[in-house]
């Protein structure tokens, strides 16, 4: 398998993206990896952390997109970058998998530009695995890609969240909850309101009914779905959690450092043609060597083509284009 690594991207770049390679590559032999970015660089730093090159691809760019470049204007602008470049190389198949922690917005225009959404998916959406009480994890989604939503849409997380809860982190038959204000059926806003019917006639999915705020790190639902605003608020929430555990010199509580962003590598993009990971901004060496293996691991679950066949059969009712 060959994946593609944008060197150039995040705040410690391309130093903690060559130690992050390093650790993969010692871990494992599986993969070639296409080191994307200033090959100079590049390959400076490879020589300085004397990186095995058997396994290694460097290809060369000479621009990068900023964080605060508008995403759209950025990758027309500059298709030497290293994020269109490796977009170029998974959208030709060159590449298996595409991984970023550079400019988010980039990444999911990126996604939706040269790969598009699969057959019968309204909306991708961006997933993150929540640490439960007991050691156990689960999938929060949306977390941020679609911050507006329409009921169908959250119905259609509730299968993607599935399918990746149970091809990713191997739960069977895994369950799934709408976050909300109260366990009842009927409650909530209106977007809760018409999704509940949706989610609960979906034969596709286990459904376990409405979930509140204070079950999602219990062990109740494997997947909580929820709009893109909602989830990133939540996000956001649990990483201060690991930082507050950090100011506070709290070294004992195994369960609050499962929040820590790098022993999840990163984001995948679910319900395009092929894996998609964006990191977080401020990667280390950790998150990387986790972004590697995630990739890996996505594509030898196949779990984009599981998904792209689940939709193909759906039962679900698609709404018509004019709805989004």
């Amino acid at each position: 398998m060959n994946l593609a690594l944008d060197m150039m991207g995040g705040d410690f770049a391309p130093l903690e993206a060559i130690k992050g390679l390093q650790l993969y590559l010692q871990a494992t032999k599986k993969a070639t990896v296409y080191c994307i970015g200033d090959e100079q660089l590049v390959q400076s730093l490879l020589n300085e952390y004397n990186v095995p090159r058997q396994n290694i691809v460097i290809v060369h760019t000479t621009e990068i997109v900023g964080y605060h470049e508008h995403p759209t204007k950025a990758l027309k602008d500059k298709p030497n970058s290293s994020i269109a470049k490796g977009f170029q190389l998974l959208a030709s198949g060159k590449v298996d998998a595409f991984l970023s922690s550079g400019n988010t917005g980039a990444m999911l225009v990126g996604a939706m530009f040269f790969l598009k959404p699969l057959e019968g998916v309204l909306r991708p959406t961006i997933a993150t695995v929540i640490p439960k009480i007991g050691g156990s994890t689960g999938v929060l989604l949306d977390v941020g890609l679609n911050v507006d939503c329409k009921p169908q849409h959250l119905d259609q997380f509730g299968l993607l969240g599935s399918l990746y809860a149970e091809s990713i982190l191997g739960i069977p038959n895994p369950k799934v909850g709408l976050l909300n204000v109260g366990e009842e059926e009927g409650k909530g806003n209106a977007l809760c309101k018409e999704t509940y019917p949706l989610l609960k006639a979906n034969t596709q999915i286990n459904f376990i009914g409405n979930v509140e705020g204070r079950d999602i790190f219990n062990a109740g639902a494997d997947v909580t779905v929820c709009d893109g605003f909602t989830g990133n608020v939540v996000l956001k929430m649990g990483e201060s959690f690991y930082d507050i555990v950090k100011s506070r010199d709290i070294h004992n509580d195994e369960f609050m450092h499962r929040f820590a962003y790098e022993n999840y590598g990163g984001t995948p993009v679910l319900g395009v043609a092929k894996p998609v990971i964006i990191g977080h901004g401020i990667s280390n060496d950790v998150a990387f060597y986790n972004m590697l293996g995630l990739a890996e691991k996505m594509i030898e679950t196949n779990v984009c083509g599981i998904i792209r066949d689940a939709f193909q059969n759906a039962s679900v009712t698609v709404a018509p284009s004019k709805a989004e």
